[in-house]
């Protein structure tokens, strides 16, 4: 994880997929209030496209009792206000339980189902007044005060675009038959529910964008913290490296180990050099014991010859045997060339023949 004492310069590189796995397991997802927003208006204008006229019947009696009998005082007693609230609720109820829907599903598709318990522990810090000041002001509380005007402005005008021609219509309801009240403000209330829609989509869209952007700001890490994750997850590099410079060193060591039991040595003759060891007891075909080019084919060389191994000179065969692994039965497209060497050295063999 990044160190909280690191300047943001210090911090340029992109978070790997650990520091961004552990920031969710820590609560840390980006998470766009305005996409929440959004999406519980939008389901909120859809119920009320469907149940709008519903609900003004529900609401309606209601409404035209209260409004018609305005100077009565008894209409303000709890015979009267508990069964017209209890009305009320039931008809916006579809309303309220769209909007809690559509809040909680869109915080959980942000943060792809995500529910850290931890968010909701106390902290000082959600308390404290410096921390308080500092979110205020700080670079995302004027952030989040440029969006918030930015937002109203953008309100404002989409609003009175859609809806500077029912101004005449509201102006003259308080003029209307209580009967045809609720009816009279449906059309004007749907253009102010489609433009805050429409401004609640512009600026989910680009809340989104940068509550992303600032996320992935936040969790940059520096190139020690990349470091020491290697080293956390992977090892220290230094100890990996020498732990591969010893296992190449041992199998080398084994590999040279076979050589004085090879049955022929075939060179280049100075570039690359093949031990092969050939049993027809044990083995149908030959196999590579050792392999090398350069300094080990000579190091290969000169231990065959130490030992009493034959090394044959063919660099065609050598080249075509030297692409092989190690400890693998010669393909049958070298079987002739290599019998025909495994014969000469044979002869060689005999006794009363001297190995050249």
């Amino acid at each position: 994880m990044a160190g909280g004492d690191q300047s943001s310069e210090d911090r340029t590189e992109t978070a790997t997929a650990r520091h961004l796995d552990q920031a969710r397991d820590e609560g840390q997802v980006p998470v766009s209030r305005e996409a929440a927003s959004f999406a519980t208006l939008a389901l909120v204008v859809f119920v009320l496209y469907f149940q709008s006229h519903a609900m003004v019947q529900r609401v309606l009696p209601d409404m035209v009792a209260f409004l018609s009998r305005s100077g009565e005082a008894y209409m303000l007693g709890s015979s009267q206000l508990r069964p017209a609230s209890l009305r009320v609720l039931g008809a916006i109820a579809p309303v309220l339980v769209a909007a809690m829907v559509a809040g909680a599903a869109a915080v959980l598709l942000q943060t792809n189902f995500l529910l850290h318990l931890g968010s909701l522990q106390p902290r000082f810090s959600r308390v404290s007044p410096a921390a308080g000041l500092k979110r205020v002001f700080g670079f995302n509380g004027m952030v989040e005060v440029l969006k918030s005007l930015l937002k109203l402005g953008l309100l404002a005008a989409i609003m009175w675009f859609v809806s500077r021609g029912d101004w005449p219509q509201f102006v003259s309801l308080p003029w209307q038959d209580p009967h045809r009240l609720l009816p009279a403000i449906v059309r004007p209330v749907s253009h102010v529910l489609i433009a805050g829609l429409w401004t609640q989509a512009i600026v989910a869209g680009g809340d989104l964008m940068w509550v992303r952007f600032r996320h992935a700001r936040d969790l940059r890490m520096s190139k020690q913290d990349i470091r020491d994750e290697m080293k956390e997850t992977e090892g220290n590099p230094h100890i990996k490296a020498r732990i591969r410079r010893i296992r190449v060193m041992r199998a080398r060591q084994r590999m040279m180990a076979k050589v004085p039991k090879a049955t022929v040595v075939v060179t280049n003759p100075t570039h690359y050099a093949v031990a092969l060891a050939y049993e027809r007891v044990n083995n149908p075909a030959p196999r590579i014991v050792a392999k090398g080019a350069d300094s080990l084919a000579a190091r290969i060389r000169e231990l065959a010859l130490a030992n009493g191994v034959p090394v044959i000179a063919n660099p065609p065969l050598a080249r075509a045997l030297h692409r092989l692994d190690l400890d693998t039965e010669i393909p049958a497209e070298h079987f002739k060339a290599v019998a025909e060497i495994i014969a000469y050295v044979w002869r060689l063999k005999r006794p009363g023949r001297a190995i050249s």
